[in-house]
């Protein structure tokens, strides 16, 4: 007959010390909440709970997925922002998903410490990891802070935003169905000459609108004749590059802008070229962020919505850290703006 599971196993099997260990399993302080349920739930697989009544095997039965509000509402969640200009509290774009994450943190009564993405080896000498529950990042993280962040084995939530080498929940609007239907709105006006713009390699939202202009085109056995410097230039470098590839001899019936950014920046290059737009092209964003500029199409994105839901996923990852990562999808609406179509003559 096997012995009862002791301290010393318990802490071996978590990499933690005895003393650690000791305090969690006697409900004292001294550990972090995140440590102390790392301690009970190696217990409970060790069976150590087998003959002890202080805890029900149905809260640590790793199969049944609990509902947040089995969780305590304390501690502090982490924000952390890219080290990118225009990724920030101050953006049309960010701003508004910072207002989102907070206000329900907020109301959950739920500590919020904000951080501009330092270097990786200066990220964790800023903070103590341990009084962290859990990191959602917004916008795009640099891979080596991720790696860092993954040694901590602390809950992550991504808004807008997917890398291979660091797997977590992420929150997205669904941007392969809304530029599907920008799409097919510009195929069933009769347009035929189409090229992509923004920097595919920015976000992994430009990618998946990338991919889905593609498909629409190649779907309806078009060809799909893009100018490679309009898909992989920087913001900064934009108007430039745009001059020195786009002429009137080339110029396409629809620029396809990845954002409303984009979208500006191709108006304001195509005018100082002298090509008016909606006359001799047409162009579309996406975002929703300008309403006074000829934009005929862009994507309304409930930026405040991704926040919350950001922070609702949160809470339940912290109630379920052994299950499945989750990429939740928000579908937006697209706005058709018929006044800024093409015109005759």
């Amino acid at each position: 007959m096997k012995t009862k599971v002791t301290i010393q196993e318990i802490a071996h099997f978590t990499g933690l010390s005895k003393f650690a260990v000791s305090r969690a399993l006697s409900g004292k302080s001294g550990v972090s909440d995140q440590t102390r349920d790392v301690i009970l739930k190696a217990a409970g697989k060790l069976g150590y709970f087998k003959d002890n009544s202080m805890l029900s095997g149905e809260l640590y039965n790793s199969h049944e997925l609990q509902e947040p509000k089995n969780t305590r509402s304390s501690g502090t969640i982490l924000i952390l922002f890219p080290n990118v200009r225009y990724q920030n509290q101050d953006s049309v774009y960010w701003g508004p998903v910072f207002n989102g994450i907070s206000s329900k943190l907020n109301q959950k009564g739920i500590n919020i410490l904000t951080l501009t993405e330092p270097s990786a080896d200066q990220l964790f000498t800023l903070l103590n990891p341990d009084a962290i529950r859990g990191i959602i990042t917004v916008g795009s993280i640099s891979t080596p802070i991720l790696l860092e962040i993954k040694r901590l084995s602390i809950p992550v939530v991504m808004v807008d935003h997917l890398d291979p080498v660091f797997h977590s929940d992420s929150i997205f609007t669904d941007n392969f169905a809304s530029m599907r239907e920008i799409m097919l709105y510009l195929l069933r006006k009769g347009f035929k000459t189409f090229q992509f713009v923004g920097n595919i390699g920015d976000a992994h939202s430009f990618y998946e609108r990338w991919i889905a202009y593609t498909s629409v085109l190649m779907g309806h056995g078009m060809e799909i004749h893009q100018i490679p410097e309009l898909s992989n230039q920087a913001l900064d470098e934009f108007r430039q590059t745009f001059t020195s590839v786009i002429s009137e001899d080339n110029l396409p019936e629809v620029f396809v802008c990845a954002n409303d950014f984009y979208g500006l920046y191709t108006i304001e290059a195509l005018e100082s070229m002298g090509i008016r737009v909606p006359d001799q092209c047409v162009v579309t964003g996406f975002d929703n962020l300008y309403d006074n500029i000829p934009l005929l199409a862009t994507v309304n994105v409930n930026k405040e919505l991704l926040g919350a839901r950001a922070v609702d996923q949160m809470l339940w990852r912290i109630a379920n850290p052994e299950s499945n990562v989750e990429k939740k999808l928000i579908l937006a609406d697209v706005i058709i703006r018929e006044q800024f179509g093409r015109h005759s003559g």
